[in-house]
């Protein structure tokens, strides 16, 4: 296999950093080199699921280079076309949002937009507790841009959080090998 650079973006849904560094994890014993970026939050907040400096060390540790976290490390990424894909995991509600609307100001904002510059795709793993609410409008606009895919998703807690959906991450490199193939893996809605 020729040497395939993902991007990995990590936004604050923190109770799935766990989730998403094992496939992080899973990209690399594979063989793909991974670049870690964090959002401002998710690499400097602590909480109940860990201390941002273990989760740092965690990340780094496992794809062998320091995480981007600014804006200003995230903007070459597409000019310089460090990545063939681009994967944020998770990717929060308030990031869709962000994406959705062409907002760009976080280093995982601006990585995706300078990826996307480039015509290169980008994979998100959707983990929200609105995206059957305020989210919906922002999660549909997403589907219907060129570049962007999903890892499937669905409701994970239908009753007690009706409007949660959560990307099933077991899916991720099944949906990054679709991706960089300009394919949508289906179904996306599990």
């Amino acid at each position: 296999m020729t040497e395939t650079t993902v991007g990995f973006a990590l936004c604050g849904s923190f109770c799935t950093f766990s989730k998403a560094i094992k496939q992080m994890k899973k990209l690399v014993d594979i063989g793909y080199k991974v670049l870690p970026i964090m959002s401002a939050n998710a690499y400097s907040t602590d909480t109940r699921f860990g201390k941002s400096e273990d989760i740092i060390s965690k990340v780094e540790g496992i794809t062998g280079n320091k995480v981007i976290h600014t804006i200003e490390a995230a903007e070459p990424i597409g000019p310089k076309k460090l990545c063939d894909l681009l994967i944020v995991a998770p990717c929060t509600g308030n990031t869709a949002a962000k994406l959705s609307n062409g907002i760009t100001d976080t280093s995982v904002t601006m990585a995706v937009k300078s990826h996307l510059r480039a015509g290169r795709p980008v994979l998100l793993c959707i983990a929200t507790n609105d995206g059957l609410g305020a989210s919906a409008q922002n999660i549909g606009r997403l589907l219907n841009t060129k570049n962007i895919y999903f890892v499937p998703f669905g409701q994970d807690d239908p009753f007690r959080k009706p409007k949660s959906l959560v990307a099933d991450f077991e899916q991720l490199f099944s949906s990054a090998e679709k991706a960089l193939e300009g394919v949508q893996l289906q179904p996306v809605l599990i």
